[in-house]
Order: structure tokens, then sequence, then C-alpha cells
């Protein structure tokens, strides 16, 4: 959908939610909105405009300005209309001659006060003081005296010893400038980073003449303040205050096109706006309805790795991976792997190759991918990413619900009188729906946070939890029964829902098993390190505080028990009657763009799109009637399997398309061994990766801006994503997997996504209805959308689980075989950063390094102490697995006995150091406990050394071979 700049029209204020209606006039021109809805909002509904500078309808009324005054019949003075609610038969005039005096006025203020550099400012075209003063028809400022003394503001542009009133330009943010000598002092800016992000960072400063906006103390820049660079100051700003970069480079963008960030589950909606075919910024889109207009400093900012030099443009081959690479045609490339492929399912049987999908790609992408391994290879090895991440919810869901995803939208939050975090840290991995959490949370819900580590969310200057468990890791299996067991010996259970809606006979099995006093807070308290009262606490808050709502992470699900706690998760949300009601539910936060996406498209070995299992032949009838080829009824092999056996010999081929295996799967040792056994490893990707050092073709891949299709979110949110510019590669990823099809023997014939859509819905129940016509139409809808739901279905299991009975499982805790001890008595735990994003393959190429530039490893003081190491030393982190090196951070957000990194740079390779244990139902690895040893290192690992050397000569690209 390609928009006019002007699509999106700014209504100044927020329509009121009453389901009263009010019916005035304005000029003349009857409008009938809710009651609660300003003046401004009315006014702009009946087309009429109101000039404004201080408001905006992402943010709530303020009334500084005293431009958007008006006249009411009846009342004396001049209001303002964005304050001022509407009433029922009021009369109301937005243009007399009293009011274009006042306004006139107004503006003049501000003009005196303003360098008047229009035509070489960045904002020029795009200013809103520039656009109201033609509003109010001002052609002159008659203040000689108070211009005269304005002119400060052009001396403050001039920089000098002598000149009192100079303030310089802070160009310290990597992404946006600010000005303050074109500030008004709205404070839309301040306002945006309180009620739109909730990090407080902004403030107005000085009065009068020296007023203007500080990002923290007088020695503080944007920076080095709490700034988190979401961009929703820039956004709100109405002059060049406050300016991308982007923007005074290249210029104000001329026409847009709505797409989806390719980041975080979230799903935000973008307009990514241009100049001709060059992307000038992208700017949060209002209508999105994952984000509602707000975003992060990724998906706002840290885009400019689609036109990294690093990028990749041309196929590539080797006959070894210890070969340079040689730079070959589409053809060429394509016909090596076909025949490479070929040759190994002669030598070793049709079950000898397989295929890795991407959470990064659309929904389309991923389907053919998993439609190449079953209806080319004729296997069913395929899988995802998502094994290593949210493979658990699927099976844990799925036991219990009857589906595997979330049970309604991130609008719902905002209904949520209580909220249980769990295993996430949303300021970090979802900062989007963070900020919504946060003004929920400033309005008065409660919060339970259980992590090991102190995130955020548990205290900041304005947000605190009620309770945080800051349990042992590995031990949420055993919190969580404890949780249940409060609330079933308390007597706090909704006991009708559980009536209704709940399996009797599953139910009365779980209530003997929960109600065992082995199971109570203070027989658990020895394994889990929570204090017994401050888990009862938590469970009674959670089962009486009114609506809760459950939101999971990785912290849950890369566990030897993922699968056991997404269960128990589950049993808690029905043992009160928290699902199928607004705000309440159970919400697995999903990583990356497209997980829930590359599941529901049945990227895993044992399903086919839409979660049915390869075994039904009813099932595999569908595909097979239209794809003409028969399916294998035997599940196919996961990810681990693949490893273990290409390292037995009976696994030669790999295409993997968009994940970097090496860097983000455990065990990194091992992930090497097996890559490096294979006799064709394909890699599919924007750029060189640490998989590809072990691959023998290169094929480039499209970024998300090159692109058509879908994503779905984390709340079954499906969404357009657009083409915003050709691929610079030649090719879509979708069509270089139609190409290696073709080159393997199998014409397939789609000329556009939307025609894989039209397949995806006609084969799978849960996209039955849905086509790019539906999403045109309605921006979005989430899944199941059918002829029951032609609209989709913001919230699931309303009226009845989709399994029909919710099933309560027991959930026995059994102790990870990770166990800390004399040689290793610390337990390491991963996690993300802001800034960067999963293996950091785009975020690392943007300016995002600026704010994390290297892993680092967390530790307590009490155990820094112990091992002599201090804060910014290098040292040497050591597991039953592998060895590392990265530099310490010593700090009391993790308990002793506990370490903590993230995994976002290759050079740190945190997984060499994880193990092979993984969850005992999905195999998803267990990456948050790790049992190590941390002590002081003069330098790389030897490991690190070797595979430094490797990489570099993997690399290598002999471009005399052309």
């Amino acid at each position: 959908m390609t928009i006019p700049l002007s699509r999106t029209i700014d209504r100044g204020t927020k329509r009121g939610t009453s389901e009263t209606m009010v019916t005035l006039t304005v000029d003349g021109t009857e409008v009938t909105v809710p009651a609660g809805t300003s003046i401004m909002r009315a006014a702009s509904e009946a087309e009429i405009a109101v000039p404004k500078l201080c408001a905006t309808d992402m943010l709530d009324a303020f009334g500084s300005c005293r431009l958007c005054l008006v006249e009411i019949e009846g009342r004396n003075g001049t209001p303002s209309s964005c304050t001022t609610p509407v009433a029922d038969g009021m009369v109301v005039h937005t243009q007399t001659d009293r009011l274009k005096k006042l306004r006139k006025g107004v503006m003049e203020l501000y003009i005196s006060d303003h360098p008047l550099d229009c035509l070489t400012c960045a904002a020029n075209g795009d200013c809103e003081l520039q656009d109201m003063a033609g509003a109010v028809g001002l052609r002159d400022v008659r203040y000689d005296s108070v211009a005269e003394k304005g002119t400060h503001f052009q001396i403050r542009n001039t920089a000098g010893e002598n000149n009192p009133f100079y303030l310089p330009k802070d160009q310290s943010n990597p992404y946006f400038d600010y000005d303050p000598s074109k500030c008004i002092v709205c404070s839309r800016c301040v306002r945006a980073c309180e009620e739109v992000q909730g990090t407080f960072a902004l403030t107005i400063a000085g009065r009068g003449w020296d007023s203007r906006v500080s990002a923290g103390t007088s020695l503080d820049d944007m920076l080095s303040s709490d700034c988190v660079s979401c961009g929703a100051c820039v956004q709100a700003c109405p002059t060049a205050t406050l300016v991308e970069k982007s923007v005074v480079e290249i210029g104000t963008p001329e026409r847009s096109v709505v797409t989806t960030c390719a980041y975080c589950g979230v799903g935000c909606s973008f307009e990514a706006q241009m100049r001709g075919d060059e992307l000038v910024r992208m700017v949060p889109y209002k209508d999105g309805k994952a984000n509602r207009g707000h975003s992060c400093v990724k998906g706002r900012f840290a885009y400019g790795y689609a036109e990294h030099p690093d990028r990749i443009l041309s196929p590539m081959i080797r006959d070894r991976i210890d070969e340079p690479w040689r730079e070959v045609s589409w053809e060429e490339a394509l016909g090596f792997a076909a025949k490479r492929l070929k040759g190994i399912q002669a030598e070793k049987g049709r079950r000898s190759i397989g295929v890795i999908t991407s959470s990064r790609c659309t929904n389309e992408e991923t389907y053919l991918v998993q439609k190449l391994a079953r209806g080319v290879f004729l296997n069913n090895n395929t899988d995802t990413c998502a094994r290593v991440c949210h493979s658990p919810t699927g099976y844990g869901l799925g036991q219990t619900y009857g589906t595997s995803a979330g049970t309604q939208d991130f609008d719902s939050v905002e209904h949520a009188d209580v909220v249980l975090v769990i295993g996430a840290n949303p300021t970090d991995g979802h900062p989007v729906f963070a900020s919504r959490l946060k003004k929920r949370l400033r309005q008065g819900a409660k919060l339970i946070v259980v992590d090991p580590r102190r995130i955020d969310l548990v205290k900041t200057p304005h947000v605190e939890a009620a309770h945080h468990l800051p349990l042992r890791p590995g031990t949420n299996v055993a919190v969580v029964t404890a949780m249940a067991h409060v609330i079933v010996a308390e007597g706090l259970q909704d006991q009708a829902f559980i009536d209704e809606r709940c399996d009797a006979e599953a139910f009365a099995d779980y209530l003997e098993f929960v109600s065992d006093p082995r199971h109570a807070p203070e027989a658990m308290e020895e394994v889990t390190g929570v204090p017994a009262e401050t888990l009862r606490q938590a469970a009674r808050l959670y089962a009486t505080g009114g609506r809760a709502a459950i939101y999971y992470g990785l912290g849950v699900t890369e566990h030897s028990q993922g699968s056991t706690t997404v269960i128990g998760i589950a049993n808690l949300a029905m043992l009160t009657g928290n699902v199928g009601i607004e705000g309440a539910g159970v919400n697995p936060l999903r990583g990356q763009n497209n997980v829930q996406g590359s599941c529901d498209m049945g990227s895993f070995p044992h399903e086919l799109p839409g979660y049915r299992h390869v075994k039904h032949d009813d099932a595999r009838e569908i595909f097979e009637s239209r794809w003409g080829v028969k399916i294998d009824p035997e599940p196919g092999l996961r990810i681990p399997n693949m490893f273990d056996a290409a390292l037995d010999g009976s696994f030669g081929g790999l295409y993997c398309q968009g994940e970097d295996i090496v860097q983000s799967d455990p065990d990194t040792s091992h992930v090497v061994a097996a890559l490096s056994a294979m006799d064709c490893v394909i890699v599919h990707d924007l750029f060189l990766n640490e998989t590809s050092n072990y691959a023998h073709v290169f094929l480039p891949g499209s970024s998300f801006l090159e692109k058509d299709g879908t994503f779905t979110n984390a709340e079954r949110r499906i969404n357009r994503v657009r083409r915003v510019m050709a691929p610079r590669a030649r090719y879509a990823d979708w069509e270089v997997t139609q190409l290696l099809a073709a080159a393997m023997g199998t014409e397939w014939g789609y000329t556009h996504p939307s025609e894989i859509m039209d397949e995806i819905a006609a084969t799978t129940p849960s996209f039955a209805g849905v086509t790019y016509g539906l999403l045109e139409e309605k921006g979005s809808v989430q899944w199941p959308c059918n002829e029951v739901h032609p609209e989709g279905t913001p919230m699931m299991h309303v009226e009845g689980f989709v399994r029909g009975k919710g099933r309560f499982i027991r959930t026995d805790y059994v102790a990870t075989e990770e166990r800390s001890g004399p040689r290793y008595p610390l337990l390491l735990t991963t996690g993300r950063i802001l800034s960067q994003y999963n293996v950091g393959a785009q975020t690392r190429r943007t300016a995002n390094t600026i704010w994390h530039d290297e892993d680092r490893l967390e530790i307590n003081p009490h155990d820094a102490e112990n091992r002599g190491v201090r804060d910014g030393d290098w040292v040497r982190i050591a597991s039953r697995a592998g060895e590392t090196t990265l530099r310490a951070q010593i700090t009391d957000r993790v308990a002793a006995g506990v370490v903590y990194t993230t995994f976002h740079h290759p050079d740190t390779q945190a997984n060499v150091v994880t193990t092979d244990n993984s969850d005992w139902a999905t195999n998803c690895p267990e990456y948050k406990v790790t049992a190590v040893q941390v002590a002081p290192s003069n330098g790389p690992s030897d490991w690190q050394e070797r595979y430094s050397d490797h990489a570099e000569a993997a690399r290598r690209i002999d471009y005399a071979a052309e």
C-alpha cells in the first residue's frame, strides 16, 4: 500500500471511548461523536481543521499553545478546543474575526522567537509551525523589538566566547539531532516520552526565553541520558528541533509505503517514507494495530543494514569449505546446489537432505521452504529456529488449550489488573509492548515478575513490581506449581469456570497432584530460592487481583522442562478463570518477527501447515492433491537430529534460509562438527555469517524492504509486508526457493506472493479467509480467519477451548541434569538487550553498536570479589561443553551464584559454553541453565582463536576466478 504522506491525518486529540453519543454543531456542520471527545477532534471529524501546535492525537490534550481557540455560543471567552469536551447541542465557531486576530497574535509571538531559516531548514515542507503560520494568514511580524531580541536564537547558533545565548546543537545521538534554537516549547516531545514511551527522559528546563527541552542534568546530552531512542519525541516534534539525520542528509520524503518491521514478534507497522527510490526514514504507522503508532530504536532507526556494504549480492559456490568462494551466475549456483543435493539422495537415500526455515522471512517464503522438503525432496526433514525458542509453546498450549498461540491481542493489556511476567524481559526484547504495559502499570495494575535477574520492570523510578520472585535458574516448574498449590490450598480457584470449561477428570487428577504438601512454597523454597511468603503473596495477588494476564518468553521455554512450564502456566490461567476474557490470558512473547508464522506454515518435521500431524491421512491428502506428490507419513528430523545424523554419515545436505545456526544454536562445537561433515550446505542470507563458514553454496537473500508477503506476530496478527525497493540481488527470497525447486526438477509457477497465500488459505483452516484483498481492507487480521470468523479472532477460547474442554496436566518438577558443583559452581543464563537483535547480523551493521558493541558477562559483586575480578576485566567462562572469554560487568542485577550474558556478537560465541541439554518434549535447548566457572583471563580462548582464523579463511572470495 503506497500512500501519500498526507494520508495519516492528525486529528489533534484522541476520540472519546464512551458509548454515549453527543451531537454538536461546528461552523454550521452537525457532527456526532462519543461523549468525552474534544471539540478539536469533533471538528476534525467534520473535516474542519482547527489550527494547533501543542496538540496531537498520539498524546493527551495539553492546551498550552493557545492556537486552537474557539468560540462557543452561550459561553464567555475563547477556550482551547483541544481541552474542551463536547456537549449535546453545543454550537461552536472556529473562524470568527476575534479568533483570527487572537491566533495571528499568538503566531507572531512564536515566529518572533524562531529563526527564519526556512529555506535551508531540514523540516522545510514538513514543519507544522510553517503550516500554521499559513493557516492563520500570518504575513508579517510587527514586534520589531521582540524580533530584535528574538535574534538571540540566531546568535545562539554562532559560537563565541562572548555569546551568553549560545546553545549548540546536540548531535550526540547517532540517529537524530536536537537544535534548541528551533524549539517552541510545545512540550510534545516531553509528553511523548512520558505518555507513549514511559521513559520520562525529557523535561522542560529554564523559564521564559531560556525555556528549552532538557535530557537530564546540564551535563547530559541525548546519548548519555535515559533516552532509549524510540523516536517518539522526534515523531511528536512539530518543527526541526528534533529531526532525523537522514532527513537532514537526504531531504524530506515524498511518499510512503506501509510495511511491517522485521525485528521482534510485536510486529509493528511502519511507513517507509521515500524520496524517489531512496528510503529516508521509517515512521511508525498510527493505524498499526500492534504498535498504535509507537516504535523502538531498532524498528525506527536500525534499517541501514539493508544497504550495508557487507551484503553479498552475487551467488557464490565452492567445492570444499577450505576453498575460497567464487562468484557465479544464479543459474550456475542453483545448478551446482541441485546436482549436489540429488547426488546425496542418490547415495544416502531420500531422507538424507533437509531444510531449515527462517523466522525472519515471510509466511509465503517459509511455506515454500517446507514445501521444498515435502514436495521436492519428498521427506519431512524441515525445522525452524522456533525449535530453539518457542517449540515448548506449541506443545504446552496445544496439549492444554488445543492451539499453539497467544490467547489475545496486545490491546488487551490495557484492561489487565494483574500482569505476571515470567522468563521475559519486555523492555529489552519487546519494547513497544513494554511501553503499553508500563502505561497500564502507572494506571494502577499490579505486576509480578518471575526472573532470576532483576530486569528493569522490577523497579524503575516510575514502575515497580508488587512482587519479584528471583528464582534459581531451572526451577520454573517448581515456582509455577507452588503458586497453583497456594491457590488450591486457600480455595482461591474459580470453580465455576473449571466446572463449565475444563475436563472434569483431568482436573480431578491435577487437583490431587497439586494439593500435595510437597508442592507448598515452604517445601519448594530450598529448591527455588524464592522465599515462601513472597511466593504465597504473589499467588494470592494473581488469583484475587482481578483480570490477570501472563506474558512469558524464552526464560520459560529454553529449559529442559520448558514444555512443562508452559503447561503449568496454562494450568494457572484455567485455575483462576483467566482465559477468554479481555485483560487476561496466556501470551508467549515471540522473539523474532515471524516465529509464530514459521510454526503456522508447517516448519516442524511432524506437522503440516496449520499444526496437523503428518501421520493423518486426511491432512496429507489435502496437500498431495494440490501438489501432485505423495507426502511421507513419517515425521522428519529435528535440527539436533540432523546434526547427529550428519556426524554418523546418514545426512549430507542442508538448505538453510535466513538462520545462523552456528551462532544461535547450542553447543557450537557440535554444530560446527556436524556442518563440516555435510556434503552440501546451502546458506541463503544477506551476509556471510557464521554458518556460511561451513557452506558450499551461498544464495543472496533479500531484506524485508525488498519483498512482498506477510508476517504473523505474537498475537496471531497477520500483517502485510510490502516491497519498498527492488531486490538488490535480483530475486526476492520466495523466488530463490522456487528457482531451487525448478533446478531440482519441479516447476511451481508462482508469479506473486499473493498466489502463495491463496494456496495457504486453500490448505490451512486457520488461514482459510485470508487474502491480500482482506489485508488491504482491514490492515491486518488475527487467525483463525475463516467462515466462522471472517474478520479474524482477536481473542481465543471465549466460549470454549479449541480442543473443547480445557485440559489440566500434572507438572512434576524434575531437576535439570545441568547442575552446579565444585568445578562449575555458577549458573549461566542468557538474554537480549534493547539495542541489539538476536545474533546481531542486522543491528551490528547499524549505529546501534554505539550502545552495545560487545557482549559482557554480568557477575554479582560477591562472586567477582571471590575470583579477583574487577569491572571491565577480561574473564574466561568455561562449562562442560567449552569455554570463551569476554569482559566482566559487576552488578547486583544478578544474584550470587548466577551470571548472565547476551549473545549478539559472534566474536564472543556465547553458545560455545551452552550444552546439548534440551526440553524433554521438543528438544528446545536449555540455554538458560549452564553450569560454569569464571576466572580472570589474559585474552581469547584457544577455541576463539581457532575459530577466528577459520572464519577469516572461510570468507575469502576469489574474484580472479570470475
